[in-house]
């Protein structure tokens, strides 16, 4: 049975069985090793805060990684300007294994952060990327769309696969790109990942939605909230997991404007 199909549990919104969420099986399977789309993301978004940064001296900020999960790079790429960062997820099993990275971390992703190093930003943070985390990081219970009641809270942010991930919805999708964006403060850069035409995915033996969405779905649902939007289109078909056609990459600053 396809994901995308009618009676499947993964198509009822927002109730995917999120508490059986398997971080362990899912770091396996998507983040065993560095596959060349996430090098490709890491530069571009290293790239882009860095830029921006880089002409702020001293200045250290409040970051969020919405719906952070069992992925640590976005994460990462936002740790050389922040004095804190919120990791807000609405899974148990993901929290808790959150909270166990913070104590004692899997080896693994010290490869995502040598590819950031690249950057003397990152390669310059003291005590290298865990040292910096267990300072810094906030494991946070909470729902993306509950964000309309924190606007402006944070100068720097990160989603990455998350809105489309929410349910079937689109207008669950739009609605969390929204939440997300205006927890921002006006001015503040963001990355955000999609996956395009996302049939949903398997974690071990769950099923968990997916919005089928396309670039100009996803270039729509942001442009009303941000400026100096760029829109990537990154990785093959398929590198990841079957069921999608693109990653879809948008880095850009909140607007400063009325939305």
């Amino acid at each position: 049975m396809s994901l995308g199909s009618p009676g499947n549990p993964a198509q009822l919104n927002a109730e995917a069985r999120w508490d059986a969420f398997d971080p362990v099986a899912y770091v396996r399977k998507n983040y065993r090793t560095v596959l060349p789309v996430d090098a490709e993301i890491m530069t571009i978004v290293r790239a882009h805060f860095s830029d921006h940064f880089r002409g702020i001296p001293g200045l250290r900020v409040r970051g969020i990684d919405v719906g952070a999960g069992a992925n640590l790079y976005p994460t990462f790429m936002m740790l050389p300007w922040c004095d804190e960062i919120t990791l807000l997820d609405r899974a148990t099993p993901n929290l808790h294994y959150l909270e166990q990275q913070l104590d004692k971390h899997d080896r693994g992703w010290d490869a995502f952060w040598q590819e950031l190093c690249l950057d003397d930003a990152y390669a310059a943070l003291p005590g290298g990327p865990w040292e910096r985390l267990s300072e810094i990081a906030r494991v946070e219970q909470g729902d993306i769309c509950a964000l309309v009641d924190r606007p402006e809270q944070w100068q720097l942010g990160t989603m990455f696969f998350v809105a489309e991930s929410l349910s079937t919805a689109d207008k669950k999708f739009r609605e969390g790109v929204e939440c997300f964006l205006r927890s921002l403060t006006p001015g503040a850069p963001f990355a955000a990942a999609f996956m395009e035409h996302s049939e949903g995915y398997w974690v071990g033996e769950t099923p968990f939605p997916a919005c089928d969405v396309s670039e100009s779905d996803i270039r729509d649902s942001i442009e009303e909230f941000a400026e100096r939007l760029r829109i990537y289109r990154v990785g093959e078909p398929g590198e990841v997991r079957p069921g999608y056609t693109s990653m879809i990459l948008a880095c850009g600053f909140r607007r400063t404007g009325s939305s």
